[in-house]
Protein backbone atom coordinates (compact mmCIF):
# COMPACT_ATOMS: atom_id res chain seq x y z
CA UNK A 1 0.00 0.00 0.00
CA UNK A 2 0.83 3.64 -0.57
CA UNK A 3 1.41 5.62 2.18
CA UNK A 4 0.50 8.73 1.28
CA UNK A 5 1.79 11.75 2.72
CA UNK A 6 1.98 15.70 1.36
CA UNK A 7 1.76 18.39 3.42
CA UNK A 8 3.64 21.10 1.97
CA UNK A 9 5.64 21.77 -1.83
CA UNK A 10 8.87 21.28 -1.07
CA UNK A 11 9.73 18.40 1.23
CA UNK A 12 11.82 15.45 0.19
CA UNK A 13 9.71 13.74 -2.51
CA UNK A 14 9.45 10.19 -2.58
CA UNK A 15 6.80 8.85 -4.85
CA UNK A 16 5.26 10.96 -7.88
CA UNK A 17 2.97 10.39 -10.63
CA UNK A 18 4.51 11.95 -14.03
CA UNK A 19 1.95 12.08 -16.99
CA UNK A 20 2.79 10.54 -20.17
CA UNK A 21 2.97 12.14 -24.23
CA UNK A 22 3.28 9.18 -25.76
CA UNK A 23 0.35 8.83 -27.91
CA UNK A 24 -0.43 12.31 -27.65
CA UNK A 25 -3.39 12.57 -30.22
CA UNK A 26 -3.59 14.88 -33.00
CA UNK A 27 -3.18 18.55 -33.22
CA UNK A 28 -6.67 19.62 -31.93
CA UNK A 29 -8.98 22.16 -33.02
CA UNK A 30 -9.54 25.37 -32.06
CA UNK A 31 -13.02 24.41 -30.74
CA UNK A 32 -11.18 21.51 -29.03
CA UNK A 33 -8.64 23.74 -26.96
CA UNK A 34 -9.10 24.14 -23.45
CA UNK A 35 -6.89 27.18 -22.91
CA UNK A 36 -5.87 30.88 -25.02
CA UNK A 37 -2.03 29.24 -25.44
CA UNK A 38 -2.93 26.26 -27.00
CA UNK A 39 -5.02 28.38 -29.32
CA UNK A 40 -2.32 30.72 -30.16
CA UNK A 41 -0.35 27.75 -31.03
CA UNK A 42 -2.56 26.10 -32.73
CA UNK A 43 -3.05 28.58 -34.67
CA UNK A 44 0.27 29.60 -35.52
CA UNK A 45 0.94 26.24 -36.63
CA UNK A 46 3.57 25.57 -33.71
CA UNK A 47 1.88 23.19 -31.58
CA UNK A 48 3.95 20.95 -30.09
CA UNK A 49 5.59 17.72 -31.50
CA UNK A 50 4.67 14.51 -29.74
CA UNK A 51 7.98 13.50 -29.96
CA UNK A 52 9.99 16.78 -28.74
CA UNK A 53 7.21 16.40 -25.59
CA UNK A 54 8.40 12.60 -24.92
CA UNK A 55 11.87 14.09 -24.62
CA UNK A 56 11.04 16.95 -22.61
CA UNK A 57 9.04 14.37 -19.79
CA UNK A 58 12.14 11.94 -19.91
CA UNK A 59 14.47 14.89 -19.04
CA UNK A 60 12.12 14.79 -15.71
CA UNK A 61 11.86 11.15 -15.48
CA UNK A 62 15.91 11.00 -15.51
CA UNK A 63 15.88 13.41 -12.96
CA UNK A 64 13.52 11.65 -11.19
CA UNK A 65 16.06 8.47 -11.41
CA UNK A 66 19.27 10.44 -9.64
CA UNK A 67 17.00 11.52 -6.99
CA UNK A 68 15.71 7.61 -6.18
CA UNK A 69 12.21 9.04 -6.55
CA UNK A 70 9.11 5.99 -7.02
CA UNK A 71 7.49 7.58 -10.16
CA UNK A 72 4.46 6.26 -11.60
CA UNK A 73 3.20 6.27 -14.90
CA UNK A 74 -0.56 6.54 -16.54
CA UNK A 75 -1.31 3.73 -18.38
CA UNK A 76 -1.56 4.47 -21.99
CA UNK A 77 -4.69 5.67 -23.65
CA UNK A 78 -4.17 5.75 -27.32
CA UNK A 79 -4.29 9.57 -29.15
CA UNK A 80 -4.91 10.86 -25.73
CA UNK A 81 -3.29 13.75 -24.13
CA UNK A 82 -2.30 12.68 -20.49
CA UNK A 83 0.60 14.99 -19.59
CA UNK A 84 -1.08 17.40 -16.79
CA UNK A 85 -1.67 14.62 -14.07
CA UNK A 86 -1.96 17.31 -11.61
CA UNK A 87 -5.40 18.42 -13.04
CA UNK A 88 -7.15 15.15 -12.20
CA UNK A 89 -6.35 14.52 -8.86
CA UNK A 90 -4.08 15.46 -5.75
CA UNK A 91 -2.83 14.63 -2.51
CA UNK A 92 -3.67 16.71 0.84
CA UNK A 93 -2.28 14.93 4.23
CA UNK A 94 -3.00 11.61 4.02
CA UNK A 95 -6.22 11.89 1.36
CA UNK A 96 -5.72 11.20 -2.40
CA UNK A 97 -8.61 13.50 -3.87
CA UNK A 98 -10.32 13.23 -7.37
CA UNK A 99 -10.87 16.57 -9.16
CA UNK A 100 -14.19 16.83 -10.88
CA UNK A 101 -12.72 17.58 -14.20
CA UNK A 102 -14.09 18.78 -17.44
CA UNK A 103 -15.74 16.29 -18.80
CA UNK A 104 -13.11 14.97 -21.92
CA UNK A 105 -10.95 14.39 -19.41
CA UNK A 106 -12.17 11.67 -17.04
CA UNK A 107 -10.39 8.72 -18.96
CA UNK A 108 -7.54 10.24 -17.25
CA UNK A 109 -8.19 9.35 -13.74
CA UNK A 110 -9.09 5.72 -15.30
CA UNK A 111 -5.74 5.59 -16.38
CA UNK A 112 -4.14 5.79 -12.87
CA UNK A 113 -6.09 2.79 -11.64
CA UNK A 114 -3.20 1.04 -11.00
CA UNK A 115 -1.92 3.66 -8.54
CA UNK A 116 -5.34 4.44 -7.25
CA UNK A 117 -5.33 0.56 -6.27
CA UNK A 118 -2.48 1.03 -3.80
CA UNK A 119 -4.22 3.53 -1.80
CA UNK A 120 -6.50 3.02 1.46
CA UNK A 121 -9.83 3.12 0.32
CA UNK A 122 -10.62 5.12 3.40
CA UNK A 123 -8.46 7.80 1.97
CA UNK A 124 -10.14 8.23 -1.63
CA UNK A 125 -12.52 11.51 -2.04
CA UNK A 126 -14.33 12.05 -4.49
CA UNK A 127 -16.04 15.44 -4.25
CA UNK A 128 -19.82 16.11 -5.30
CA UNK A 129 -20.58 17.17 -8.22
CA UNK A 130 -21.06 20.74 -7.65
CA UNK A 131 -17.44 20.55 -6.32
CA UNK A 132 -15.01 22.27 -8.98
CA UNK A 133 -11.16 21.76 -7.72
CA UNK A 134 -7.98 21.16 -9.67
CA UNK A 135 -4.79 20.10 -8.56
CA UNK A 136 -3.06 23.13 -9.93
CA UNK A 137 -4.93 25.51 -7.93
CA UNK A 138 -4.51 23.29 -4.59
CA UNK A 139 -0.80 24.83 -3.12
CA UNK A 140 0.30 23.48 0.42
CA UNK A 141 2.43 25.35 2.68
CA UNK A 142 2.28 23.31 6.51
CA UNK A 143 -0.44 24.39 7.92
CA UNK A 144 -2.16 26.32 5.00
CA UNK A 145 -3.95 25.39 1.74
CA UNK A 146 -4.00 28.13 -0.80
CA UNK A 147 -6.58 27.77 -3.37
CA UNK A 148 -7.07 29.55 -6.66
CA UNK A 149 -10.88 30.21 -7.89
CA UNK A 150 -12.50 32.62 -10.17
CA UNK A 151 -15.43 34.70 -8.06
CA UNK A 152 -16.47 36.69 -11.06
CA UNK A 153 -20.22 36.30 -11.92
CA UNK A 154 -19.51 35.02 -15.31
CA UNK A 155 -17.43 31.65 -13.97
CA UNK A 156 -19.88 29.59 -15.97
CA UNK A 157 -18.71 31.05 -19.42
CA UNK A 158 -14.70 30.36 -18.46
CA UNK A 159 -13.56 27.07 -18.87
CA UNK A 160 -10.71 28.77 -17.72
CA UNK A 161 -12.04 28.63 -14.39
CA UNK A 162 -11.24 25.55 -12.71
CA UNK A 163 -11.92 25.57 -9.00
CA UNK A 164 -15.02 27.17 -7.72
CA UNK A 165 -16.14 28.66 -4.15
CA UNK A 166 -17.71 25.66 -3.55
CA UNK A 167 -14.24 23.42 -4.20
CA UNK A 168 -13.11 25.96 -1.63
CA UNK A 169 -15.83 25.26 0.86
CA UNK A 170 -15.23 21.73 0.44
CA UNK A 171 -11.36 21.77 0.95
CA UNK A 172 -12.41 23.77 4.32
CA UNK A 173 -14.41 20.96 5.80
CA UNK A 174 -12.48 18.53 4.83
CA UNK A 175 -9.20 20.28 6.32
CA UNK A 176 -11.02 22.19 9.47
CA UNK A 177 -7.68 22.25 11.65
CA UNK A 178 -5.91 24.05 8.07
CA UNK A 179 -5.83 27.88 7.27
CA UNK A 180 -7.43 27.73 4.02
CA UNK A 181 -7.30 30.94 2.20
CA UNK A 182 -8.77 31.52 -1.50
CA UNK A 183 -6.92 33.59 -4.51
CA UNK A 184 -9.34 35.16 -6.82
CA UNK A 185 -7.31 35.08 -9.74
CA UNK A 186 -7.27 36.53 -13.43
CA UNK A 187 -8.56 34.69 -16.05
CA UNK A 188 -8.73 35.68 -20.10
CA UNK A 189 -9.97 33.17 -22.53
CA UNK A 190 -8.59 35.11 -25.60
CA UNK A 191 -5.22 36.60 -24.31
CA UNK A 192 -2.52 33.61 -22.20
CA UNK A 193 -0.51 36.83 -20.60
CA UNK A 194 -3.40 37.84 -19.12
CA UNK A 195 -4.66 34.40 -18.02
CA UNK A 196 -4.00 32.31 -15.06
CA UNK A 197 -5.19 29.01 -15.51
CA UNK A 198 -4.53 27.74 -11.87
CA UNK A 199 -2.55 29.21 -9.21
CA UNK A 200 0.37 27.71 -9.81
CA UNK A 201 0.64 30.38 -13.05
CA UNK A 202 1.51 33.13 -10.48
CA UNK A 203 2.68 31.60 -7.75
CA UNK A 204 4.25 28.66 -6.28
CA UNK A 205 6.60 28.48 -3.05
CA UNK A 206 9.92 26.62 -2.69
CA UNK A 207 12.49 26.36 0.05
CA UNK A 208 11.23 27.14 3.32
CA UNK A 209 10.14 30.12 3.14
CA UNK A 210 10.68 31.57 -0.34
CA UNK A 211 7.99 31.61 -3.38
CA UNK A 212 8.10 32.65 -7.20
CA UNK A 213 5.02 34.95 -7.81
CA UNK A 214 3.27 37.18 -10.23
CA UNK A 215 1.41 40.28 -9.58
CA UNK A 216 -1.14 40.44 -11.94
CA UNK A 217 -2.26 37.24 -11.93
CA UNK A 218 -4.18 38.34 -8.84
CA UNK A 219 -7.45 40.14 -9.53
CA UNK A 220 -7.23 41.55 -6.05
CA UNK A 221 -4.45 43.84 -5.11
CA UNK A 222 -5.32 42.61 -1.22
CA UNK A 223 -4.60 38.63 -2.04
CA UNK A 224 -1.03 39.25 -3.51
CA UNK A 225 -0.45 41.37 -0.51
CA UNK A 226 -1.56 38.39 1.03
CA UNK A 227 1.34 36.51 0.16
CA UNK A 228 4.02 39.04 0.18
CA UNK A 229 3.36 39.89 3.64
CA UNK A 230 3.44 36.13 4.64
CA UNK A 231 6.10 35.15 3.21
CA UNK A 232 8.15 38.80 3.78
CA UNK A 233 8.98 40.50 0.24
CA UNK A 234 12.73 40.26 0.36
CA UNK A 235 11.90 36.39 0.15
CA UNK A 236 9.80 36.47 -3.39
CA UNK A 237 11.05 36.42 -6.87
CA UNK A 238 8.64 38.59 -8.82
CA UNK A 239 7.83 37.26 -12.55
CA UNK A 240 7.37 39.40 -15.08
CA UNK A 241 3.86 39.43 -17.69
CA UNK A 242 5.97 37.59 -20.17
CA UNK A 243 7.58 35.39 -17.80
CA UNK A 244 3.66 34.29 -16.13
CA UNK A 245 3.51 33.98 -19.95
CA UNK A 246 6.59 31.23 -20.01
CA UNK A 247 5.53 29.10 -16.54
CA UNK A 248 8.13 30.73 -14.21
CA UNK A 249 6.36 30.01 -11.52
CA UNK A 250 5.86 26.11 -12.63
CA UNK A 251 8.65 25.21 -11.37
CA UNK A 252 9.21 21.49 -9.06
CA UNK A 253 10.73 21.02 -5.81
CA UNK A 254 12.05 17.27 -5.07
CA UNK A 255 13.08 18.95 -1.57
CA UNK A 256 14.22 22.30 0.28
CA UNK A 257 17.01 22.93 -1.73
CA UNK A 258 16.27 21.03 -5.03
CA UNK A 259 14.17 22.71 -7.84
CA UNK A 260 13.89 21.36 -11.23
CA UNK A 261 13.41 24.44 -13.69
CA UNK A 262 13.52 25.21 -17.60
CA UNK A 263 16.39 25.66 -19.23
CA UNK A 264 15.68 29.61 -20.08
CA UNK A 265 14.28 30.37 -17.25
CA UNK A 266 17.70 32.46 -17.39
CA UNK A 267 16.63 35.12 -14.47
CA UNK A 268 14.65 32.69 -12.14
CA UNK A 269 17.36 29.76 -12.01
CA UNK A 270 20.03 32.38 -11.40
CA UNK A 271 18.02 33.79 -8.78
CA UNK A 272 17.56 30.10 -7.22
CA UNK A 273 20.89 29.54 -7.31
CA UNK A 274 21.55 33.15 -5.50
CA UNK A 275 19.78 31.15 -2.62
CA UNK A 276 21.66 27.69 -2.87
CA UNK A 277 19.29 26.06 -4.38
CA UNK A 278 20.37 23.27 -6.69
CA UNK A 279 18.70 23.77 -9.86
CA UNK A 280 17.86 20.82 -12.16
CA UNK A 281 17.59 22.19 -16.21
CA UNK A 282 15.48 20.07 -18.40
CA UNK A 283 14.32 21.08 -21.89
CA UNK A 284 10.18 21.72 -21.07
CA UNK A 285 9.02 24.95 -23.56
CA UNK A 286 7.24 22.78 -26.07
CA UNK A 287 5.09 21.41 -23.45
CA UNK A 288 4.84 25.16 -21.82
CA UNK A 289 2.82 25.77 -25.49
CA UNK A 290 -0.41 23.84 -23.76
CA UNK A 291 -0.25 26.43 -20.98
CA UNK A 292 1.18 23.69 -17.87
CA UNK A 293 5.02 23.17 -16.94
CA UNK A 294 7.01 21.18 -14.22
CA UNK A 295 4.12 21.51 -11.86
CA UNK A 296 0.99 20.70 -14.00
CA UNK A 297 2.60 17.55 -15.39
CA UNK A 298 3.67 15.54 -12.03
CA UNK A 299 1.32 14.93 -8.53
CA UNK A 300 3.18 14.15 -5.51
CA UNK A 301 2.21 10.93 -3.70
CA UNK A 302 4.53 10.77 -0.88
CA UNK A 303 6.75 13.58 0.45
CA UNK A 304 8.90 13.44 4.15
Amino acid sequence: MLSLNVTNETSRLRAVVLGTAVSNGDVPSIEEAYDPKSIEHIKAGTYPDEADMIKEMEAVNNVFSKYDVKVFRPKIIENYNQIFARDIAFVIDNKFIKANILPDREQELDALQHVIDQINPTDIVKPPDAVHIEGGDVMLWNDYIFIGTYKGEDYPDHITARTNLEGVQFIKALFPNKIVKEFDLAKSKTEARDNALHLDCCFQPVGKDKGIIYKDGFRAESDYMYLVDLFGADNLFYITRDEMYNMNSNVFSIDEHIVISEEKFVRLNTWLRSKDFIVEEVPYAEISKQEGLLRCSTMPLVRD
